[in-house]
């Protein structure tokens, strides 16, 4: 028989198209294939849609031409229209395939429930099956992941579970559920029960591959085994018989229900035709575990009452079809209480849960139904494969099909006494005399004095005492003060209260036993031995707060900024002299003062971290000048006839011999550097790294190398640098500690160079100059590196630079083999040169390199900066209140995992003049050393 009527909303669009036909999409040179097949993965309007999608996108075909194709041909029944001809469907498959073949695609493969269909196409475009199609978007999925099959000849739908050997694991629970496909809920009852074994495994932390407990273990082989039985579970795709005519009237029911397990709801259509019988179908369903965080039942079912009311609005959409009314359907009194007042009375929970509801239904539309008699019951609680074929789950409840609807109305539908939902009528502010909810509440806020003024307005309120000012007075903000310290005393003194109230001595044990406390208008105050004095009371006796609380932080915050953030003395003197006394007030002022921020702005000193370990380069043996840093110094004057011109200085510091080499430099520019770095490099061999900071000429010459490699041969370049490559590792910006290495030669060579030149000063040329500095340069190799023997006759000659470099060879390390003492009076003289080099490097470990590896500074490691901390730049050329405030955005941790540099973001000060905001931001690096911890991320 071949019929359509009304069939499942996600699917029905496609459903058409496989009434008239199902087909395959494929292109000629098979570059693209889709199979077309009801019930779509997504509640899209179809497959067919997605399909002809699909076909526009990937083959240029027009897609609103494809759109119209759809409006046209695909039929839409209203339930009393009659079955288009033959003819229709013939039209429609020609010009189906005449569509693809614009894109370049062939549609083939038809099928149909109905022969005279396949008629209109020959035998060898048919599908080769005709008995049933499985529903999935690819033959190998139907087992695991699709199980809905249609039955050609029936009509109908049905599940072919097969269950592959799935591990009894979290994963394998996880694999077994989604292997389950049920779009439209037919089942969820029982895939209900599934996920909670896997909801109670999350519960309990179980891993993905970990065994199941014993307990889960027999209730998951046991749902599973009862899996087979869904195959007996028959689906008419049409929602009510072929012999089911002459409709009259369509109505929705829809019903929600919740328990401790989960909730749900599902929808029935329910026909009545001119012989006034009736018929119900399922139409979808949604069945939903309980969250993790526990809701009460109330809650749950309103839960349940707004899934109903989205499946209302869902399915007035996809079904295109005319509904005549629709009833919502629950057993929760308290639901439809709710629902029948006015959302602004309850918390923000239900509130929002509410305005879903009414947004989609009215009021009227809600009605009781007895829990017996609610089919969502199996939805909330859940059932295996063998229950669900025994309820009424598939045709509704037994009321439905009766012609008359009797319209219970529940036994009271009106809101509880006290209903923790409800928001309460009126809120009266008072003082309560709860002092543990009431300093909750004042721990809110973040000043004393603001603290006190609500305080003060709040007791002007309940007096009912006309005031003729708005302001508060200096009596109000006293009464205000007494009230919160009488209730920070309640909170941290109740026991050495109720002890003085009785009239006894506080024991030795007390916090309070040394200050001698007296109650004064039941206020704890130092007793003292200041009572003969003339002296004000609040001076005589103080008023004793905890060191341990929020009252006690902004009464002393407020003080130390009235001092205008004095130190620790200072701030303590003005707390006393304001009549408070704070227990341990010297640790909790210390604790304020280091965290203040206005504090650590004026005075905190910069971060440093423990000194980082030495490089590889300065701790290996090397060829000279195979690992160097450099720098820049000078300017030094020269004469060119009567013109004076300025000259600087490139020095160059192997790490490992600590050797030098001086260049001259012409001026600052990135050519004059570039020319002095080949030189050197042609003098002292080549440089595999070299360290500096970011001077502008450094950086220069190293963008000027960049864009020089991007024109070579990258084949030819690779050779080259395979021995001549040279990389500039920079240091940080503005950290000068970290180039020590080649800083403190500098200063070695200005020793040198300005004894020389005060000689003959001002008389250099540049030829001059160049001359002093080689000699400078010859002075500062023969230096000792180590000087505990050099006192000493019969120790041997200091260890110099010169030791090395005199010997270069062309090779960075020496040849395999030991060199023995005989090997220096040997006729071959590169052994003579290969021995003296281990003698050097022999005696460069022993006595030079143990000599650096203590610390001399900067011991303890300290705790790293971290992203999103606020610090403030230091800059030496401004003020400490100039210097910019910043946002750590990223931090560059050493070898030992701490951090040493970091990127800050601050304000672009171009950009903020007087008058404009700072609307950009730069990314500063800096190194620690030049920063100020403001506020931690913590």
């Amino acid at each position: 028989m071949f019929h359509q009527f009304f069939v499942p909303p996600a699917a029905r669009n496609y459903l058409r198209f496989l009434w008239w036909g199902g087909a395959d999409l494929e292109a000629e040179p098979q570059e693209y294939r889709m199979t077309v097949h009801p019930f779509g993965a997504t509640s899209s309007p179809g497959c067919a849609n997605f399909g002809l999608k699909y076909l526009a996108q990937k083959h240029t075909v027009d897609y609103p031409l494809a759109s119209a194709f759809i409006e046209k041909n695909f039929y839409v029944d209203d339930g009393l229209t009659s079955v288009p001809s033959v003819k229709d469907a013939e039209d429609l498959i020609i010009e189906a395939r005449e569509l693809c073949k614009k894109g370049g695609l062939r549609l083939h493969k038809f099928n149909s429930n109905r022969l005279e269909v396949l008629d209109c196409v020959d035998a060898s475009e048919r599908a080769t099956k005709a008995g049933s199609l499985h529903l999935g978007l690819d033959e190998p999925l139907i087992g695991r992941a699709l199980g809905i099959q249609w039955s050609i000849e029936q009509d109908s739908f049905s599940f072919d579970v097969n269950l592959k050997n799935q591990p009894s694991s979290r994963r394998g629970i996880l694999s077994v559920i989604a292997s389950i496909y049920d779009p439209l809920g037919f089942i969820s009852p029982v895939t209900l029960c599934g996920k909670r074994i896997l909801q109670d495994l999350c519960r309990q932390g179980a891993g993905w591959d970990e065994p199941l407990p014993e307990d889960l273990g027999s209730r998951w082989e046991e749902w599973k085994g009862d899996l087979p039985k869904l195959q007996e579970i028959i689906i008419p795709r049409c929602y009510h018989p072929p012999e089911f005519k002459s409709i009259v009237r369509i109505e929705l029911h829809h019903f929600s229900d919740a328990s401790s397990v989960g909730y749900g709801a599902c929808s029935y259509v329910r026909y009545i035709n001119n012989d006034r019988e009736v018929y119900c179908s399922l139409v979808m369903a949604k069945a939903r575990v309980a969250p993790t965080k526990l809701l009460s039942i109330p809650r749950m079912e309103l839960s349940a009452a707004v899934v109903s009311a989205r499946m209302s609005a869902m399915l007035r959409v996809e079904l295109e079809m005319k509904i005549d009314e629709e009833f919502f359907w629950t057993d929760s009194q308290v639901v439809l209480a709710y629902i029948n007042n006015d959302v602004r009375r309850f918390h923000v929970f239900v509130a929002n849960r509410l305005q879903v509801i009414k947004g989609e239904t009215n009021c009227s539309q809600w009605h009781f139904v007895d829990t017996s008699e609610n089919p969502a019951d199996h939805a909330s609680r859940g059932l295996n494969a063998s229950g669900l074929l025994s309820t009424n789950w598939m045709m509704g409840p037994s009321f439905l099909w009766q012609h008359e609807l009797k319209l219970t109305s529940p036994p009271s539908a009106v809101l509880l006494v006290r209903d923790p939902e409800v928001r309460a009528a009126q809120v009266n502010v008072a003082i309560t005399s709860d002092c543990d909810d009431m300093l909750d509440r004042l721990s809110r806020f973040s000043s004393w004095i603001r603290l006190l003024k609500v305080v003060a307005r709040i007791r002007r309120m309940t007096s009912r005492q006309r005031h003729d000012s708005d302001h508060i007075t200096v009596e109000e903000i006293e009464s205000a003060t007494e009230v919160v310290v009488r209730l920070v005393q309640q909170q941290a003194f109740s026991e050495e209260r109720r002890t003085l109230e009785k009239g006894d001595s506080l024991p030795h044990s007390s916090p309070l036993f040394r200050f001698n406390p007296i109650l004064d208008k039941g206020i704890l105050r130092v007793g003292g031995r200041l009572r003969q004095s003339s002296l004000s009371q609040g001076l005589k006796h103080p008023i004793i707060l905890p060191k341990s609380s929020h009252i006690t932080e902004l009464v002393l915050l407020h003080f130390h900024e009235r001092i205008c953030h004095q130190g620790r003395s200072q701030t303590q003197m003005e707390l006393r002299a304001n009549g408070f006394w704070v227990i341990g007030g010297s640790k909790s002022t210390a604790r304020l003062i280091h965290h203040c921020v206005t504090c650590r702005k004026l005075r905190r000193p910069a971060e440093e971290q423990q000194m980082a370990e030495l490089p590889e380069a300065r701790v290996e043996a090397s060829a000279p000048f195979t690992y160097c840093g450099m720098d820049v110094f000078g300017p030094f004057i020269i004469k060119r006839a009567r013109t004076e011109h300025k000259r600087y200085g490139l020095i160059f510091t192997c790490l490992s011999s600590r050797a030098i080499h001086i260049e001259t430099l012409e001026d600052l520019s990135t050519d004059a550097f570039i020319n002095a770095l080949r030189c050197f490099i042609s003098l002292r061999g080549a440089v595999r790294q070299l360290y500096c900071d970011h001077g502008t000429n450094f950086v220069g010459a190293r963008n000027e190398f960049k864009k020089a490699l991007k024109q070579c041969d990258p084949k030819k370049l690779e050779a080259y640098l395979a021995n001549k490559q040279c990389e500039f590792i920079f240091s940080a910006p503005a950290a000068s500690h970290a180039g020590g290495v080649w800083e403190r030669q500098i200063r070695t060579v200005r020793n040198v160079l300005n004894a020389t030149l005060c000689v003959c000063p001002g008389r250099l040329d540049d030829f001059s100059l160049r001359t002093l500095f080689y000699e400078a340069m010859a002075i500062v190799n023969s230096r000792p590196l180590n000087v505990d023997g050099i006192n000493d006759p019969r120790s041997l000659e200091p260890l110099t630079p010169n030791h090395l470099i005199l010997m270069k060879s062309q090779i960075a390390l020496p040849p395999a083999g030991k060199f023995v003492r005989e090997d220096v009076y040997a006729t071959k003289r590169w052994r003579r040169v290969q021995y003296l080099t281990e003698q050097f490097w022999g005696r460069w470990k022993r006595e030079y390199l143990l000599n650096i590896s203590l610390r001399q500074k900067w011991h303890k490691p300290r705790r790293n900066l971290k992203t999103n901390d606020i610090v403030i730049v230091i800059e030496d050329t401004l003020p400490r209140n100039q210097w910019q405030l910043g946002r750590v955005v990223e931090t560059i941790q050493g070898t030992d995992k701490l951090v040493r540099r970091v990127r800050v973001q601050v304000t672009d000060r171009r950009l903020h003049g007087k008058s404009d905001p700072p609307f950009r931001t730069v990314i500063l690096e800096r190194p620690i050393q030049k920063l100020v911890l403001l506020l931690g991320n913590e």
